[in-house]
């Protein structure tokens, strides 16, 4: 344990206790969870940080309408910014990609209250419901809880926050209906660990390269671009770094040097400027960002080098299995509320 880590352990604690104590609150029925009248399916996370749970919200969202379903995504929006629109939602960088994405393929209700967002989103005909990080938003009764582990650090270093990535001890694996280990086919190790807390049955996700795009500032529609003989700097504003560039490595990209920064930055004149100054320097010909870094760009000025983004879709191993598990659970779930 390094000594920040060490300073930090107490705080850790008091985390600790207060995760606990409110999961135990919701288990004994102190506190009360709210219902919607549609199924709801939650995607979440045992640690802070990216474990592809936006393009699984995509991922699944998108099954479920080409399934005929009418469905809806209910998300914080971090750091979002109210602005005119769809039901009055907040904007946050997840949110405009889950819409860039999804279209008209799924309505969004964003808002600290999602049981209200999901109300206003039943009242437009909405009966499927994705709820984007809601394995800790225990107001809203779910009908499957999906965790996502990334096998590059599936416990967040083992310790909780502020000492380490861990919102909850994973003991608290325990509620999950269905685990996903994200960016592998193979984690016996982590599947090990997983099996001591909880009998749900693990599942394996890769991440998919859908291609390399330009930045179009006009909205133009962007098509992929040959990128094999390009030379890039990389810069990145995301919860998992490291997993961006080892995909980038994996993939076979050439790249010269990057920037990191943390989750969710919104890049200003200054950003820009460094970047390409460090970009020029490590003789790249242009810049390659997360497609989710995209929204955070409109108040920056990049001039010199154009820009470019990787664009990903998540792949789950075993689809049908997955699916049938999701079925079986929400129908299971139903049953009993019935009762």
């Amino acid at each position: 344990m390094t000594l920040l880590r060490m300073l930090l352990w107490p705080a850790s604690l008091l985390f600790y206790a207060m995760a606990w104590l409110r999961a135990w609150g919701y288990r004994r029925g102190i506190f009360k969870q709210r219902h919607l009248n549609g199924v709801v399916i939650s995607v979440g996370n045992l640690t802070v940080g990216g474990t592809g749970k936006t393009p699984m919200v995509i991922w699944i969202a998108e099954h479920l309408h080409a399934g005929g379903k009418r469905v809806g995504i209910l998300t914080r929006g971090y750091r979002g910014t109210r602005q005119s629109g769809e039901h009055g939602v907040v904007q946050s960088d997840e949110v405009a990609l889950l819409r860039a994405r999804l279209g008209k393929k799924a309505q969004l209700g964003v808002g600290a209250d999602r049981y209200a967002s999901g109300q206003v989103l039943e009242r437009h005909g909405v009966e499927w419901f994705v709820l984007d990080d809601g394995f800790q938003h225990l107001q809203l009764a779910r009908d499957v809880d999906i965790v996502l582990l990334d096998a590059m650090d599936p416990f967040g270093g083992g310790h909780l926050l502020p000492a380490g990535r861990l919102r909850e001890p994973k003991s608290a694996l325990s509620r999950a209906d269905l685990v996903v280990i994200s960016r592998t086919e193979h984690a016996p190790a982590v599947e090990a660990v997983v099996q001591r807390h909880t009998t749900a049955p693990v599942f394996y996700a890769q991440t998919r390269f859908e291609g390399v795009f330009p930045l179009h500032r006009d909205g133009a529609l962007a098509q992929p671009v040959e990128w094999r003989r390009k030379k890039f700097f990389v810069f990145c504003g995301i919860g998992n770094p490291a997993a961006f560039a080892e995909d980038l490595r994996r993939w076979g990209m050439q790249i010269s040097g990057s920037a990191i920064y943390r989750d969710h930055h919104r890049y200003s004149d200054r950003d820009a400027l460094e970047i390409e100054r460090r970009a020029q320097t490590a003789a790249a010909e242009a810049l390659l960002c997360t497609e989710k870094d995209v929204f955070n760009l409109d108040a920056s000025d990049f001039r010199l080098l154009p820009i470019f983004f990787c664009r990903i879709a998540v792949e789950v191993s075993e689809a049908e299995n997955f699916w049938q598990a999701v079925s079986d659970m929400a129908l299971r779930k139903r049953d009993v509320a019935r009762r």
